[in-house]
């Protein structure tokens, strides 16, 4: 695991460099919300069970910053017409998700030992995100900025540092025991606190719905790189571990300042 520091050091350098050249450059600013549920994959349930993706789903909530390269703050006007300027924006963001986790699938339903403790067992996972992402709008930024079209479509791409607390518990008992354990997690949980990286994926549109301010619709998916605890498991049977991931819909707000 990468020492937590390193990860905190180069997100305070990047968004350092980034206020340094916003200032200097007069771009303008775009301030949101997001919300919404979040799908967890992790080593709770079977992998590809749709009982286990439908099931472990949380809430996350966030805010959001942009850079807006295609109007300047400093005169109130637009900036020189670039294809950099008319299609990509800068987005910063801290989030925190929370998801209840649980054993399900075919083995946890089991009338077994086995099967009792899988069902015994639950989880939550809790994480903290701040990162950034390069977002390209494939349509003028300007023409939206005037409602012409209405809808802007976009794709992005990012980095964040992950910060998580696990928690792991049993109706049977204190976990780690061959009573109350599954085999595949014995001395294999660990809920202490950690820090991982992420990369990011983003797809979705906003819909202008004033002359300041959007709607925003994305599907984001986050892949834990460094850990394999964000959610506070990592079985002994390589054959059944999965690296933990997140789908996350997004409903947010957007107004520009």
């Amino acid at each position: 695991m990468m020492h937590p520091q390193k990860h905190i050091t180069t997100l305070l350098f990047f968004f350092a460099m980034t206020l340094i050249s916003n200032a200097q450059l007069g771009f303008s600013h775009e301030l949101g919300f997001i919300t919404g549920p979040v799908a967890f994959q992790s080593d709770y349930g079977e992998r590809y069970d749709f009982n286990t993706n439908k099931g472990n789903v949380g809430i996350g909530l966030g805010i959001v910053h942009y850079i807006n390269f295609a109007y300047r703050a400093d005169c109130d006007c637009y900036s020189a017409d670039t294809y950099w300027n008319d299609h990509f924006k800068i987005r910063s963001e801290i989030a925190y998700h929370e998801t209840k986790l649980n054993h399900l699938g075919p083995e946890s339903d089991k009338l077994s030992l086995g099967g009792l403790q899988l069902r015994s067992m639950e989880g939550k996972a809790k994480v903290f995100e701040a990162g950034a992402q390069i977002e390209w709008y494939p349509l003028s930024i300007r023409d939206f900025q005037l409602g012409k079209p209405k809808i802007a479509p976009y794709i992005g791409i990012g980095a964040r540092y992950v910060n998580y607390r696990p928690e792991a518990t049993s109706s049977l008992g204190p976990l780690g025991n061959p009573i109350t354990t599954f085999p595949t997690f014995i001395d294999r949980i660990d809920t202490s606190q950690g820090s991982a990286l992420a990369i990011t994926g983003d797809i979705g549109f906003r819909y202008k719905v004033g002359p300041l301010s959007d709607l925003l619709i994305s599907s984001k998916w986050h892949y834990y790189l460094d850990s394999n605890y964000v959610d506070g498991l990592s079985p002994n049977n390589v054959n059944n571990r999965a690296n933990d991931w997140i789908w996350w819909f997004n409903l947010g707000y957007i107004f520009y300042l």
